[in-house]
């Protein structure tokens, strides 16, 4: 039996990008191992916004106990993951990561398919910064 993959999720003021991107990701891996990923997008309510709730049940959701990167897109999405890790409201051994949203987490997913570790991930993410497209 192999061991567990990292899970990842991917915070996001819209449910939407959460999820496109989650699938996109996943998409990508191909044929890689299944890595567990979970949009968590929007706010309580539905619209733009980002929810704690939300968060903390993807995050449990998606760890198998190798570890889960988190990715958020913009600055409040960052602050409500920074508020969570600080209450211990998310899975022991979740790590927010500091990556581009779309490119880290496709990284991050692809990563994780191969079996590689926590930290593995989240420097794959991390990595995103540095491609060049021009």
């Amino acid at each position: 039996m192999s061991a567990p993959l990292v899970g990842v999720v991917l915070v996001s003021h819209s449910a939407e990008v959460a999820r496109a991107v989650a699938d996109l990701a996943a998409g990508l891996t191909g044929g890689g191992g299944d890595v567990p990923v979970a949009p968590a997008g929007g706010g309580p309510d539905g619209g733009l916004g980002t929810s704690s709730d939300l968060i903390a049940a993807a995050a449990r959701s998606v760890d198998r106990g190798a570890g889960v990167a988190v990715l958020a897109d913009l600055g409040s999405a960052v602050l409500t993951v920074k508020a969570l890790l600080a209450d211990d409201e998310l899975p022991s051994g979740a790590k927010l990561v500091d990556a581009p949203f779309l490119e880290g987490a496709v990284a991050a997913v692809v990563t994780a398919s191969t079996g590689a570790d926590l930290d593995a991930v989240a420097a794959a993410a991390a990595d995103a910064y540095t491609y060049r497209k021009a």
